[in-house]
């Protein structure tokens, strides 16, 4: 399946060429979310977030369903240890799968009240886990089990799984939702969603300084993302931000120049790298995981 590549910017062919063609590996999803590389059997795990399942797909075995109902995953990350860290819309809370296969919740509150419902996370070089935390579970029939909202806002929280301490990191988004540190993790990038229910909402990334990798300082806008929204983020070894839209993945250097898009013919929700040279970029977007090879390696899996 070739896709058009649109380029804005000449350095879009030091990250992917013009005439590289975008693969369908797999369909058959209701919603394709929170992909993760498995590096030690080339497989590629995915939440099909409003099926409420955990998929698998691996070029020898196809696709396989990983876990059902899965409790609404939707992020997904490894932890240092190698093990599957998850955000459950269903549960509120962040979960990791244990070396006997089975799930735990790690934390599901803050200050003793639940969380919203997890959507995006990830593992910072220190082992601890950044996470999103929208309400998107609590509102939308097929994104989680619904209740009531305790806490007061949708924040980023900083979780540390060896001690248990959470506290937020960014209290001043709408409805933050995908996560990227730069390279360095001196900078964090954050998709926010609102526009996707509320009616003249944000649909931007914003950037924050990471202060003594514990808090954030000096939020701004990176870039105003249409058409649709952000969702997912990933950035590359030279700090390049790729983000899902409505009809592509786009890519922005990090001075937040927009560099280009690699289209995609579903509705983009997110993304990771993969691929033994981390070169290979894997896309969920609608019912289906996509692929195609890049010029750079990313620095986040």
């Amino acid at each position: 399946m070739a896709e058009a590549i649109e380029i804005y910017d000449h350095r879009l062919g030091a990250i992917v060429s013009p005439d590289t063609a975008l693969q369908k590996l797999a369909n058959g999803a209701v919603h394709s979310e929170g992909p993760v590389y498995i590096h030690e059997d080339d497989s590629v795990v995915w939440s099909d977030a409003h099926g409420n399942r955990l998929l698998r797909w691996s070029l020898t075995d196809n696709v396989s369903v990983l876990r059902e109902p899965s409790d609404y995953q939707s992020g997904n990350y490894r932890d240092l240890e190698g093990r599957l860290v998850a955000c459950s819309s269903g549960l509120r809370a962040i979960i990791r799968r244990e070396g006997d296969g089975e799930w735990k919740v790690l934390v599901d509150r803050y200050q003793g009240k639940r969380l919203n419902s997890p959507n995006d996370l990830v593992v910072k070089s220190d082992g601890t886990i950044w996470f999103t935390d929208p309400p998107y579970g609590i509102t939308e029939p097929n994104q989680g089990y619904g209740g009531e909202q305790e806490q007061p806002g949708s924040y980023v929280y900083r979780f540390n799984p060896a001690t248990g301490e959470i506290y937020p990191v960014v209290t001043d988004m709408v409805r933050p939702n995908g996560l990227a540190f730069s390279p360095d993790e001196s900078l964090l990038y954050v998709s926010d969603t609102a526009a996707f229910n509320i009616p003249g909402g944000p649909h931007h990334i914003r950037v924050y300084d990471v202060v003594d990798s514990r808090w954030t300082k000096n939020g701004r806008v990176f870039a105003i993302i249409e058409p649709g929204q952000p969702d997912g983020l990933r950035v590359d070894e030279h700090g390049n931000v790729f983000t899902t839209s409505q009809d592509s993945v786009q890519v922005y250097s990090c001075d937040a120049t927009p560099l280009g898009k690699i289209l995609v013919p579903e509705t983009c929700a997110n993304l990771t790298f993969g691929g033994k040279e981390r070169h290979r970029l894997f896309i969920t977007a609608g019912h289906s995981l996509y692929a195609i090879d890049l010029q750079t390696r990313g620095v986040q899996l």
